[in-house]
């Protein structure tokens, strides 16, 4: 996400080519990043992130959680660290970056909230359920990306081992599309203008059933938030504001 002068990555879980690739898609440069914020440490967050953290002209300075930055292999080169605790709000060029404690299996997760020129935009992505923290920090905010990961019976029924599936229905594991549609209907701010739904598991979910409940979800309570649904793999659109 960006302004005129500021550009931000969260996680980057993808290799330093394909991070490049899908820039390059969207008329972006990978040397131009300002930061790379960091929600955890899992791999599919964070593969690609030392070496996406070192272009050949500068150095891109990561933002991390203390817990999180010890529990990631930086190499015998470290990039550029701006470790914080937790719940803490700082600042990035034109962004007003706040986070939040979410409840995930990893060492110190966090979601983000961004705030620039009245725009507030809100990434929550890997967790358990819903917070109260998460309900508070959500208000306002005109985008928001939430995860609607796995259908409870293709879990149950799919190829995972009896512990992963645990893990995953487990608090500190993944949203359930129902436990996500019930946000929705329950909580989401009138505010939002659009809402993307993502981390959708490729084994233990289906973009339509994710569709279908958070439509549902929507209509029920007559909002007029438009409902974008990211499948796996794919390069989602760009949104302007």
């Amino acid at each position: 996400m960006g302004t005129e002068t500021t550009r931000i990555l969260i996680d980057a879980g993808l290799s330093r080519r394909e991070i490049t690739k899908r820039l390059a898609a969207i008329g972006e440069d990978i040397a131009n990043l300002s930061a790379i914020l960091v929600t955890h440490e899992h791999c599919d967050h964070t593969s690609g992130l030392t070496a996406a953290a070192k272009p050949r002209d500068k150095a891109i300075p990561i933002y991390l959680t203390h817990g999180t930055a010890e529990y990631i292999d930086w190499g015998e080169t470290p990039p550029v660290l701006e470790r914080f605790q937790a719940g803490c709000c700082f600042s990035v060029g034109d962004f007003d970056i706040a986070s939040f404690t979410i409840p995930h299996d990893a060492a110190d997760p966090v979601g983000y909230t961004l705030c620039s020129q009245g725009i507030k935009i809100a990434v929550a992505t890997d967790l358990g359920y819903i917070t109260d923290s998460l309900r508070v920090h959500l208000r306002g905010t005109d985008l928001v990306l939430l995860e609607s990961n796995h259908d409870l019976e293709m879990l149950r029924v799919g190829p995972y081992p009896w512990s992963v599936k645990q893990r995953v229905m487990s608090r500190r594991g993944h949203l359930s599309n129902e436990v996500a549609a019930d946000f929705v209907e329950r909580d989401l701010d009138t505010r939002v203008s659009t809402l993307i739904l993502g981390h959708i598991s490729e084994h233990n979910n289906h973009p339509e059933l994710v569709r279908n409940l958070a439509s549902r979800a929507l209509n029920g309570r007559a909002l007029f938030t438009r409902l974008v649904v990211v499948e796996p793999g794919t390069q989602s659109e760009v949104f302007c504001y």
